[in-house]
């Protein structure tokens, strides 16, 4: 991520959405504690684990409840001689859609149903809804485990970023380092996926930014993927991004 900002900088304005909100904040938290010349404008983080241990959904019960061996032994497969990648130790992308859908069978139950309605009635643009999005929920890769498992361990169970112990290549990461980059975050009313408050935590931690650069927007009836899909997000969500953006710009 360091990298990235570096290459792209200084006028730059990085939003991540979910779990990469995590390494987003401590790449810039340690571009600041070594007074980086190339540090992005703003950072808008979106419905991600900042702090899990805040209003814990059902994804952080099942991290919590189980050991990192077990996690280690149980979703981590190699990819099957027949593939790229033969060999490679992953966290396969059919596991993480089975994981998705489980938690929410009856809706999308509900949703497909509704589906099969549209199709029998000729309503030809709620289907085309349908097909949309879910042509990108259906949409999964396999994670590399390496990835995975240490964002199981660093995140989900051993909470290192809001504890303050998360070190990175020997370096402490230090949010209260951050002064001059605005904060913009963004939760969904219904997200039960990254629980009320998980995200709101970065404001907490990044105690250096003036209040007048730090904003925070919690999107009613919206989902976790509400925030950045859909309706909500274009209507809603996204101007008021855009508006943060041009004014810390």
């Amino acid at each position: 991520m360091q990298d990235f900002i570096r290459a792209l900088g200084p006028d730059v304005h990085v939003i991540s959405v979910c779990q990469p909100t995590v390494p987003v904040l401590a790449a810039i938290s340690l571009m600041a504690s070594n007074n980086d010349p190339k540090l992005p404008k703003t950072m808008t983080m979106m419905g991600g684990p900042i702090d899990p241990r805040r209003s814990p959904t059902a994804v952080n019960d099942l991290a919590i409840e189980k050991s990192f061996a077990w996690f280690e032994n149980t979703v981590i497969y190699a990819v099957p001689a027949n593939y790229p990648g033969f060999g490679r130790k992953v966290y396969p992308g059919f596991l993480q859609h089975a994981g998705f859908i489980a938690m929410n069978p009856g809706r999308h139950a509900q949703s497909h149903r509704e589906f099969y309605n549209h199709l029998v009635a000729g309503d030809d643009e709620p289907a085309d809804s349908h097909r949309k999005f879910y042509d990108e929920y259906n949409a999964v890769l396999d994670m590399p485990a390496e990835y995975y498992l240490d964002t199981i361990r660093t995140v989900f169970q051993e909470f290192r970023l809001p504890k303050g112990n998360w070190t990175v290549g020997g370096q402490l990461v230090r949010p209260q380092d951050i002064k001059t980059v605005a904060l913009f975050t963004v939760e969904g009313e219904l997200d039960d996926i990254s629980g009320a408050g998980q995200t709101q935590a970065a404001h907490d931690l990044c105690s250096g930014i003036p209040t007048t650069m730090q904003q925070d927007f919690v999107a009613p009836g919206c989902g976790h993927y509400g925030i950045f899909s859909g309706r909500r997000w274009r209507e809603t969500i996204c101007p008021k991004i855009g508006d943060f953006i041009e004014k810390h710009r």
